[in-house]
């Protein structure tokens, strides 16, 4: 699974809990987008989550 190039978000691992208790394993997947940016002044392909790209911690390249 991809992991944010900028934060290092990545898949938490977790317990699912019915609701009669039973216990399952599971996964949050970060929301992640593979986009163009400006990585030192060089277009370059990135994965990314979305939360960084709406807090402008990336400039994508036009």
């Amino acid at each position: 699974m991809a992991k944010c190039d900028i934060c290092g978000k990545g898949v938490v691992f977790g317990i699912k809990v019915s609701h009669s208790h039973r216990r399952s394993n599971r996964t949050w997947k970060p929301n992640v987008r593979r986009v163009k940016a400006v990585v030192n002044g060089a277009n370059k392909k990135i994965n990314v989550c979305t939360r960084c790209l709406r807090s402008g911690k990336v400039t994508r390249a036009v």
